[in-house]
């Protein structure tokens, strides 16, 4: 037979009190409010100013050479899409800013600060998907400036934004970039 250790003893007896004085329903109660505390942490307020594309990353090359142009909307090295991952809406039927016919805008976006080679300033881009169609398979870039993992959602590009959209507008067609404002 198996002896009881003083550590057995000592955990029996914190056990039994903690289990007398607490009930199911209240220990319950607190994982409960614990893990919607911890639901509403990405909520918060976030600071960005830190993760603005500086024109000294720009005018170096950034990642692997990348080089961002002010002329030609429909190429992966437009300045705009400094963070995109998806296919350009300008080459689909829509434009920087819009949608193409027969697509819907996604409810939510994610966010990248790029820098405009034409005026050398950053500005803060809201990257967002248009749904409802078939992907459209033209001018696919995946750009990473900026992103950071799935768990901080507002940087991630690689998330289909489309999950938040009506009815049968869950598919993703392809992104828009319109401009936010300055970074600053």
């Amino acid at each position: 037979m198996l002896e009881k250790s003083k550590f057995d003893d000592i955990l029996e007896m914190v056990t039994r009190r903690v289990a007398s004085r607490t009930s199911r329903r209240g220990f319950i109660g607190r994982v409960g409010t614990a893990l919607a505390g911890a639901a509403l942490v990405p909520l918060l307020p976030v600071d960005r100013r830190g993760r603005t594309s500086r024109p000294a990353h720009a005018a170096s090359g950034g990642r692997e050479g990348w080089i961002p142009q002010d002329q030609d909307t429909k190429q992966c090295d437009y300045w705009r899409h400094c963070s995109i991952d998806g296919n350009i809406c300008d080459c689909c039927g829509g434009s920087l800013t819009n949608c193409p016919p027969g697509t819907r805008l996604s409810p939510s976006s994610w966010v990248a600060s790029c820098y405009n080679p034409g005026d050398k300033q950053s500005y803060l881009i809201a990257y967002r998907d248009c749904c409802g169609k078939n992907v459209c398979g033209r001018c696919g870039c995946l750009n990473t400036e900026g992103e950071l993992p799935v768990y901080r959602p507002e940087f991630a590009n690689d998330i289909i934004w489309c999950f938040g959209a009506e009815d049968d507008a869950m598919t993703y067609h392809c992104t828009i970039s319109p401009i936010v404002g300055k970074a600053s």
